[in-house]
């Protein structure tokens, strides 16, 4: 994916924090669907297997109408299943751009597994359509002898197809997750990746934890999705044998129980395998909403094994949903903490390209010590604490690192939480450079000294 960065422009801050709102709007709209048609696909192969099994049409029934309920349609599946990982890979593109780590591969694999597994699954899911179609003209009977006969042919082959195609695209969704998640992590634990192997990223403890968060999130939204279309149904007066809606509910809030029950302890150790380089305020504050989210829904979950209603099967679905909302949000703010120093880079290249456009960055000389007593002596010391820390303790980390000076001189982001945030100094590109060499190359000469 490196051709990527023949065609990408250095971003301004303003354009990044652009660039991380979308990430929000896109990663909510994608992994909700996506989980749900991996939730939805794998109850359904579950139970269609089972009603095989035990020659049970109520089986067979609920795995029909779960895999139709959470796939919607085709039209659907690919505006929410595919689009957006396109629309991934374009962001992340521009916010990684010229970055030491990229999830661009794991993004792209992610692409044609999701892909694949769309095609297979709406494959199975109207095979099963097919199926009850092709059984009930063969129970009803036919005078034709050539129709019979088709008829058992196309039986025979639409059965196959359901046999192998669910299978087939649960495999594919579920390596599809694996890689987007891998990539979705990369940015998050920006500074600690130091994965040179592209398969031994998959197995790094903040992708597993990460990947089993939202495969127990798929299902209990699967869960509640079911449950909250089932129950609207019956409220709505649709015809539904009794015995078998009561079948399903049984089934299903089970289910749901039984997987949501371990979400909390797996996001605590999501949210706390962050490196410190991610972590804030905001951070924790958006996973503890989503915590008491998760709580709430299982509470809701437990009256609805007490009193099956329709309004609490609704409350469980939006407060899953908002729950893993809040999850997005806590990793989006973790991730835009990780990659601050590299958006800061960016922005001052966008400025320096800006000001190269507008002849700004010709000016002959600067006077680099006089520009530093007008700009930073009034907070900085170089042995001292002043407002701000003292250069000896801080300037260390960027020797052999004059871009990233300059970018945090440019856009400065708070760093350490003993001192204040440092203002914006206004300064054009090429001071910023000159003031930059010149802490730097005191630096040294101070250091030499000692």
């Amino acid at each position: 994916m490196e051709f990527l960065n023949n065609f990408i422009l250095p971003q301004s801050a303003e354009h990044i924090e652009l660039l991380h709102y979308m990430l929000f709007i896109v990663l909510f709209l994608f992994i909700p669907f996506i989980g749900m048609v991996f939730g939805g696909t794998l109850l359904s192969v579950f139970y269609h297997k089972i009603g095989i099994k035990k020659e049970n049409n109520f089986y067979l029934r609920l795995a029909k109408e779960i895999v139709e309920i959470t796939t919607i349609n085709k039209s659907v599946g690919f505006v929410l299943g595919i689009v957006p990982i396109i629309t991934l890979i374009l962001i992340y593109s521009q916010l990684l751009h010229n970055s030491d780590v990229t999830n661009l591969n794991y993004l792209l694999l992610s692409l044609v597994s999701v892909t694949v597994s769309l095609i297979f699954i709406y494959s199975y899911r109207y095979s099963l359509s097919f199926n009850r179609i092709f059984n009930s003209l063969t129970e009803k009977g036919e005078s034709n002898p050539d129709v019979v006969e088709d008829v058992y042919k196309l039986s025979e082959e639409s059965t196959k197809i359901s046999n192998k195609a669910g299978v087939y695209g649960l495999i594919f969704l579920f390596l599809g997750l694996w890689f987007f998640v891998t990539a979705l992590t990369i940015p998050t634990i920006y500074l600690d990746w130091k994965i040179g192997n592209f398969l031994s990223g998959l197995f790094v403890w903040d992708v597993i934890s990460r990947f089993i968060l939202y495969i127990l999130f798929a299902i209990a939204l699967t869960g509640g999705m079911v449950l909250f279309t089932f129950l609207e149904d019956e409220k709505k007066k649709k015809t539904r044998d009794e015995e078998y809606s009561n079948f399903v509910k049984q089934k299903i809030v089970r289910v749901t129980f039984s997987t949501s029950i371990f979400i909390p302890a797996i996001l605590v150790m999501c949210v706390l395998g962050l490196p410190d380089s991610s972590l804030t305020g905001t951070v924790f504050f958006y996973s503890i909403a989503s915590l008491i989210l998760l709580f709430l829904g299982l509470h809701f979950l437990y009256l609805l094994t007490k009193e099956i209603k329709g309004a609490i099967a609704s409350l469980i679905f939006f407060v899953f949903i908002f729950s893993v909302a809040a999850f997005i949000i806590s990793d989006q703010k973790a991730m835009a903490t990780a990659t601050k120093f590299h958006s800061a880079s960016l922005s001052a290249e966008f400025d320096k390209y800006l000001s190269d456009l507008k002849g700004e960055g010709k000016t002959v000389s600067i006077n680099a010590a006089e520009l530093y007593q007008v700009k930073c002596a009034s907070c900085h010391k170089w042995d001292q604490k002043l407002v701000g820390p003292p250069h000896l303790e801080v300037l260390p980390k960027y020797v052999g690192k004059e871009a990233q000076l300059i970018a945090f001189i440019r856009n400065p982001v708070k760093v350490n939480p003993d001192y204040p945030p440092m203002p914006n100094p206004g300064l054009k590109p090429n001071e910023a450079d000159a003031l930059a060499k010149y802490l730097l190359e005191t630096y040294k000469e101070k250091s030499n000294e000692q």
